[in-house]
């Protein structure tokens, strides 16, 4: 299994919060690229895998997740956490803007977002 990346999502009350940390962390020295309006993402130019997730609300999903991971093949990870019997807070599915994703709770409680680009 390939870990591509992991990405601290982060609950925001507003999209000017949103903006506010977007400024802030522009500071750092990463850059926005991606903004759906209720989420946001923030990367290095030099290491596109550094990344921070802002997120207002989850519009397709109940809770907003803690962090994100992006495996190879989504499906494969599905199947061996699910067999696991870990609570899936969310089912396997596709999303509008190119991903494939499920959210499992870990053993801390914790929400993860665990996704696949589609080709």
């Amino acid at each position: 299994m390939t870990v591509r990346r992991v990405v601290p999502d982060i609950h925001v009350r507003s999209e000017e919060a949103m903006r506010t940390n977007r400024d802030f962390y522009g500071l750092l020295g990463l850059e926005e690229v991606m903004n759906l309006g209720w989420v946001t993402t923030l990367a290095s130019p030099s290491n596109p895998t550094a990344q921070i997730m802002f997120l207002t609300e989850e519009r397709t999903a109940p809770v907003v997740p803690d962090m994100s991971v992006e495996v190879e093949d989504v499906d494969a990870v599905y199947a061996r956490v699910a067999a696991s019997g870990a609570e899936i807070v969310r089912e396997l599915r596709d999303e509008e803007w190119g991903v494939r994703r499920f959210f499992v709770r870990d053993p801390n409680g914790r929400v993860v977002n665990v996704l696949g680009h589609r080709a």
